[in-house]
């Protein structure tokens, strides 16, 4: 499907000497950086809230409002954290991350994360307590107990996980600082994204293929949403 998406690039309302190439791969590196940080982040996202929500500990209320703080968090000024750390001078320098996917990665890691989380853990605190306590009685263990909560609470954690997703796949301040938004000679995308990408190109008056990676980044989205829904049999 994204394929075909892609296919559009070659219809003659785009000049472009490398347009077929150059969106397919700006297509690809959207995808594999956002869907790599949302997924990494699902895996933290899901534990932390679980815990959150259902742990007593000194300073659960200050760790709440971290994570709605950090639903919040300016992405320029997350870019110059991950920046700061994989520079020369930073204490990841020595892996030579600048201007990489990963460093992209790492960013949208930290955008995504407190959405997921934020959103995860309202679902799992809204199930209702008498599942919980039907689990313990049948003896369930603790993780019995937290696989029912989750499933329980799987339309809202879908919710939190697209909410995620839109947060990284339409980020642009970051991304443009840790990545660079860098392509080849030949057009091929390293580290350029639909969003730097039609930023790039709106600003030196290429409209129609600025227009064209709108459409696309769009269309994702929508499919994002409809595959969502349907997971979720349209309660979402």
């Amino acid at each position: 499907m994204v394929g075909a998406i892609v296919e559009l690039a070659t219809l003659p309302l785009v000049e472009f000497p490398f347009e077929s190439n150059y969106v397919r791969s700006i297509v690809f590196v959207s995808l594999y950086v956002s869907l790599t940080a949302v997924v990494l982040s699902t895996l933290v996202s899901l534990p932390v809230a679980m815990l959150v929500g259902f742990a007593e500990f000194p300073g659960r209320r200050l760790a709440i409002a971290l994570i709605n703080t950090g639903m919040g968090l300016p992405s320029v000024v997350v870019g110059l954290a991950v920046l700061f750390l994989v520079s020369n001078q930073g204490p990841l320098g020595t892996f030579d991350l600048v201007f990489t996917k990963e460093a992209m990665i790492m960013s949208q890691f930290v955008l995504a994360t407190p959405v997921i989380t934020g959103v995860s853990l309202a679902a799992v605190t809204g199930v209702d307590e008498g599942v919980r306590d039907a689990s313990y009685a049948l003896g369930g263990t603790r993780l019995d107990v937290a696989l029912v909560t989750i499933k329980e609470a799987r339309y809202g954690i879908a919710t939190g996980v697209l909410a995620g997703l839109g947060r990284a796949i339409s980020e642009v301040g970051s991304v443009l600082i840790v990545g660079g938004n860098i392509a080849g000679a030949d057009g091929t995308a390293i580290t350029r994204t639909l969003t730097t990408a039609i930023q790039l190109e709106a600003r030196q008056g290429r409209f129609e293929l600025a227009l064209l990676l709108g459409g696309i980044l769009l269309v994702l989205v929508l499919l994002v949403n409809a595959v969502v829904l349907r997971l979720g049999g349209g309660r979402i």
